[in-house]
């Protein structure tokens, strides 16, 4: 047992399996308690360290079970394994020994392992060879084979056909048809999409069953499985590859019926258009009784892809002039497509029932007006042709009332919890958060300070029990833990602090160097932040603080003037200096404008802090200047110059920042140009960013929007967070703000765009929202080329949906001149006009003046999108006119 622990230490792996087969099982069970004493020792060493040492455990600890259990969970520990390569023969030597039985079970375990089962599949596959067991299928072992695989196609510098590879393969038979099984493929499935390559996944799977490696059924019925459950756009585009390659006869897709309906109905795009393209074929065998036809048109004419739409209409169109005895049936649910988003689609179902709807009963054809009925204007002439009666509906202007969401109103901030089991639980709550909530952290922030001073055991005892188990509370020494809380931007670093994690040096080394520069907004402002915490955990040391003076009154992080006046006299009356970052984050959040009651009471105090006060007051000036800069950048690819251009604010220097205010906020000081090279920490924790700046939403929004422009010009994801945390600020909302808004109507992706509706609406709401403003800035971000017409479509038509069509023909009205003025429109223009044209459907024109080059849009040739969308603008335009 010696000489194995020898070993071990000195990684002398190669001689681990001979030591073990010189014991027996009484010593292995002894030298195991060894290695697990080992084991725990090691993990307070470097990484370095423990590496070399590794394997030989792995090996010994391996051997020393006598459980498959225990033997499993030992070779599946990610700390003997880490990132070397296993040793698995070594492994499988020291197992020699054993059962099959036994070894199986082994293998069985680890392939049971959702964490290691894919990284061991080496290990498990040996096990199984020598076991001569029934294989593993476990996901994570399937994904391991699959890997192998992959990378038994390399053979020297060619590549084998896949075909090959699996023809000897041993599992193949087995663990194939679980491809089509496992919640998701593994990756190297994918690697490979050439329609020509021999290597390739789909067309060799399609092949197998001509090899007899793969039932065809078992084939057919995955793939058909998978695009119904649904899943990943890459996945199921290699399942509909694999049917596409298969060709499935007529019988097996009639008997599949019910499947493709449900594609159709809930699958994604291209899976439903596949489908749909099976469920015609079906028709067209006579295999699509109308009943099945009437209940996946249902479905599908409320897609929004209109080319599906489209397609079923035609669908539909066919089967009506083929069996009019099935009009009954079907036009109600043509009628469906009347509550379709597009007007396009609205006329094509209101021709088609016009078309059938003399072979329709009386009940059904009164069912048909009362949903015809509820089109919208631009259909009450056709709707009047099809179904007899006046074309004039009701005057939508004199009845109309613009919808805004409610407008936000500033919440009150509870006071610090007042009792210790109140505050304890909401530092545990905040500790254990990966997004604490801004108004608890600053409650709880000002709750240790105050109850620090009154009573710090009684604190540190609570928090020291509640808190078991936190990282920084174990018995590892000061030092590591006072390097990895100097990034800490939680209230962990003030209790650590406060339960002598922290010592007192460490404390005020940091406070003394810290400067708290950044190179952007989000660095500045988590500086702030930082030199907040570290002031607030000498204060609970200390105990003289008797609370915090940047306490907010409401919750989006403002300060009422008055309210922190009584605390600057407070801490006067107790003959305390407040603390610098403590003082200087109050006055960035307490509310400025018209406040002479507050200056002249802080005059009156007679204190720096009080005349800073006044002054800051008085002033009343914004924190930064703001003001337009247009960033052009150049980068070279390869002997190519790519210029671009981007529309963005900068701010002036405020000398009094500098001078003025602690090191660690300088920079929200100094003058800032949008440079080219841009940062990457729109991840934070926006609720911190705008509680630090509650006053100055146009300051904010103008070092926040070059991450935002990244987001839609770069397609990146979740950069507009903070706009509707902007825009619900109680503050001016200038250029910038509307800037950010307009550059967020053209993201990328749904839900920025959905963030940017809800910035814009809580404007309009507010009243700070400057349509024309707005349009212009929308105008020159599609003229340069920074969003598409067809994004800001999207956008507009959500807000409309919400009933705000008046505020949105407002912002519309400044965008479509200068897209009407190509000569060839981009694309989206005439959604663009679309939506436009429903807000004046709805709300009227209010006497606007007609919008530049809309006139000679509607009277082009051809029946164009474009072409027929400005026609009904046009008229609507005229018609609301008139009844203006």
């Amino acid at each position: 047992m010696k000489e194995l622990l020898t070993a071990v230490r000195e990684s002398r792996t190669h001689e681990v399996p001979a030591l073990l087969a010189g014991m027996d099982r009484t010593e292995r069970r002894a030298a195991l308690v060894e290695l697990k004493a080992l084991r725990k020792e090691m993990r307070g060493w470097h990484w370095e360290k423990q590496s070399k040492i590794a394997k030989a455990l792995l090996v010994a600890g391996a051997g020393c079970h006598t459980g498959a259990a225990g033997c499993a969970g030992w070779l599946g520990g990610r700390d003997l394994t880490g990132w070397h390569r296993s040793p698995v023969p070594l492994i499988l030597a020291a197992l020699a020994d054993r059962e099959p039985d036994w070894l199986g079970d082994v293998a069985h375990r680890l392939a049971a392992r959702p964490a290691t089962a894919e990284t061991t599949y080496e290990l498990i596959s040996g096990l199984v060879k020598k076991a001569r067991c029934p294989v593993p299928a476990t996901e994570g072992f399937v994904r391991g084979w699959a890997n192998a695989v992959t990378m038994a196609q390399w053979h020297r510098r060619h590549r084998k056909p896949l075909v090959e590879v699996l023809r000897a393969d041993p599992y193949a038979a087995a663990l194939l048809p679980r491809i089509f099984e496992v919640p998701e493929l593994p990756p190297q499935i994918l690697w490979t999409d050439q329609p020509d390559d021999p290597c390739r996944w789909g067309s060799t799977l399609a092949a197998l069953p001509a090899e007899g490696l793969l039932d065809r059924s078992v084939l057919v019925d995955g793939c058909v499985t998978r695009l119904l459950r649904g899943g990943r756009s890459s996945e199921l585009r290699f399942f509909l590859t694999i049917l596409g390659e298969l060709g499935l006869t007529e019988q097996e897709e009639a008997e599949r019926l019910p499947d493709w309906i449900g594609m159709a109905a809930d699958g994604i795009s291209t899976v439903a258009g596949h489908a749909q393209g099976v469920l015609t074929r079906l028709d067209g065998r006579g295999g699509l009784s109308v009943r099945a036809l009437a209940d996946v048109s249902a479905s599908l004419l409320f897609r929004t892809e209109k080319k599906l739409v489209r397609s079923q209409l035609v669908l539909l169109g066919k089967v009506l002039r083929r069996d009019p005895s099935a009009t009954d049936e079907l036009l109600p649910v043509v009628a469906g497509a009347f509550e379709h988003d597009d007007i396009d689609i609205q006329e094509r179902a209101l021709k088609l029932v016009g078309r059938h709807l003399s072979a329709a009963g009386a009940p059904v054809r009164e069912e048909l007006a009362r949903s015809a009925a509820l089109l919208g204007p631009a259909h009450r002439a056709m709707v009047a042709e099809v179904f007899g009666g006046p074309a004039a509906g009701p005057s939508r202007t004199e009845e109309y009332e613009e919808l805004l969401p409610p407008a936000p109103v500033p919440r009150l901030l509870d006071p610090a919890p007042a009792t210790l089991s109140e505050l304890v639980e909401d530092v545990v709550v905040l500790t254990r958060s990966a997004a604490p909530d801004v108004t608890v952290f600053e409650r709880a922030l000002d709750g240790l300070v105050r109850h620090a001073r009154v009573d710090r055991t009684a604190l540190t005892d609570a928090l020291r029990e509640a808190l078991a188990g936190e990282w920084w509370l174990d018995g590892e020494s000061r030092a590591p833990i006072e390097r990895q809380l100097r990034s800490e931007t939680g209230i962990g670093l003030v209790v650590a602090t406060l339960l002598g994690r922290v010592s007192t040096r460490a404390l005020r080394e940091e406070r003394a160097s810290w400067t708290g520069t950044g190179t952007c907004v989000h660095a500045a402002l988590e500086g702030v932040l930082r030199a907040r915490l570290w002031e607030a955990a000498d204060a609970v040391l200390t105990g003289d603080a008797p609370f915090l003076l940047a306490l907010p009154t409401w919750h989006t992080g403002s300060l009422d003037p008055a309210v922190l006046v009584e605390r600057l006299r407070a801490y006067q009356l107790l003959g305390i200096r407040p603390g610098e970052a403590d003082f200087a984050q109050a006055l960035l959040r307490v509310r400025r404008g018209d406040q002479h009651e507050a200056m002249a009471a802080a005059a009156l105090l007679g204190t720096p802090e009080g005349d800073r006060l006044a002054a800051w007051l008085r002033a009343d000036q914004p924190l930064a200047q703001v003001h337009p800069f247009d960033l052009e950048t150049k980068t070279r690819n390869g002997q190519t110059v790519v210029r671009s251009h981007r529309l963005l604010m900068a701010t002036r220097e405020r000398p009094f920042i500098q001078d003025e205010f602690p090191r660690s906020f300088h920079w929200l000081g100094r003058q800032q140009i949008p440079a080219q090279r841009l940062c990457y920490h729109w991840g934070g924790h926006p609720e911190q960013w705008t509680a630090a700046l509650p006053e100055d939403a146009e300051t904010l929004a103008a070092w926040l929007l070059p991450s935002v422009a990244a987001g839609a010009i770069d397609e990146l994801r979740d950069t507009l967070r903070p706009l509707t945390l902007l825009a619900e600020l109680d503050a001016h909302a200038g250029e910038a703000v509307h800037l950010t808004v307009a550059y967020g109507l053209g993201s990328r992706y749904a839900e920025d765009r959905l963030s940017a509706v809800d910035g814009l609406l809580m404007l309009a709401a507010r009243g700070q929202l400057d349509a024309a403003r707005l349009g212009e800035q929308l105008a020159s971000l599609l003229g340069h080329g920074l969003i598409k017409p067809s994004r800001l479509a999207d956008s507009a038509r959500t807000a409309t949906a919400t009933g705000a069509y008046r505020t949105m023909l407002s912002v519309l009205t400044g965008v479509l001149p200068g897209l009407l003025a190509h000569e060839k429109a981009p694309r989206g223009v005439s959604d663009l006009l679309s939506v436009a044209a429903e807000c004046v459907e709805h709300c009227g024109t209010a006497e606007a003046e007609p919008i530049p080059g809309l006139a000679e849009t509607a009277v082009r040739g051809g029946t164009s999108q474009l072409v027929r969308q400005a026609r009904r603008l046009a008229d609507a335009w005229e018609q609301g006119a008139e009844q203006a």
